[in-house]
């Protein structure tokens, strides 16, 4: 029987905040939290590996017993990185049905949020699993940083088909007193792939409306995949904290919390 992989990629180039991954986060450093943190998530059953960028990454793994593969620097993305690190691990495709993609910078997020993740794949044999937010901000609304899931929820469904990820402000509503239901969705970008979608996936050229919104995701719908997404009400393990850590004042705001 096949099993599930979570892969962190994790590289240290960094412009806002150099040497990333190796920062000191109260005597650990950044990628050792997240790896120990989605250890005791998904438990002994579950492999987790660290898809590294950096010879320095796989040096310092090797300090905690991390499993680590060292990629080509110059992959061009998370997911043609843990992509790389799959075909290392697992050359025939005999041992991984599943692969979760969990950031190796997103310190405080909750790694159990990608459990029900992996479970709807299994379920609905989707491509592609994903997650999302009601948007409460209405700033965030109109931001072209804060992307968005367009997907066809009724009222009180939690999950449901993608039809499209976007930067603008959508869907628009035409009659708001027909539609119970004029959420806006933010995209929180960890995913769950099928092991062969994931391979297809990067295998594929940079897409027309990928390429046109920046957004990698459209790639797999522009070429037929299914993804689905699940609203969450909450992703961070302490609430006050950042989710992730991007910059120097990220860090300061982290360190009071992440003990």
């Amino acid at each position: 029987m096949k099993k599930v992989i979570v892969l962190m990629p994790v590289r240290l180039a960094a412009t806002r905040l150099p040497n990333k991954p190796l920062l000191n986060i109260n005597d650990k450093t950044l990628v050792r939290r997240v790896y120990e943190n989605v250890r005791q998530a998904f438990g002994a059953d579950v492999d987790v590996a660290v898809a590294a960028g950096d010879q320095a990454i796989v040096d310092e793994c090797q300090t905690f017993g991390a499993t680590a593969v060292l990629t080509d620097a110059a992959l061009p993305s998370g997911t043609d990185r843990i992509a790389a690190a799959l075909k290392v691990l697992d050359p025939k495709g005999e041992k991984y049905d599943v692969v979760v993609d969990f950031q190796g910078d997103n310190l405080n997020v909750d790694p159990s949020v990608c459990l029900p993740l992996v479970e709807m794949v299994k379920r609905t044999d989707c491509d592609i699993a994903t997650c999302g937010m009601v948007i409460q901000n209405e700033e965030d609304k109109n931001n072209p940083n804060v992307v968005k899931i367009i997907m066809g929820l009724k009222e009180g469904e939690k999950e449901g088909r993608c039809l499209y990820f976007t930067r603008a402000t959508a869907p628009y509503t035409r009659n708001p007193e027909k539609c119970p239901n004029q959420d806006l969705y933010y995209h929180i970008g960890i995913y769950v792939f099928k092991a062969e979608s994931l391979k297809k996936m990067v295998s594929l050229e940079p897409s027309v409306l990928e390429k046109r919104e920046a957004l990698e995701q459209l790639r797999a719908l522009e070429n037929g995949m299914t993804v689905r997404a699940m609203l969450l009400d909450k992703i961070k393990l302490v609430e006050e904290a950042p989710a992730d850590i991007n910059t120097p004042e990220d860090l300061q705001n982290a360190l009071p919390y992440i003990k």
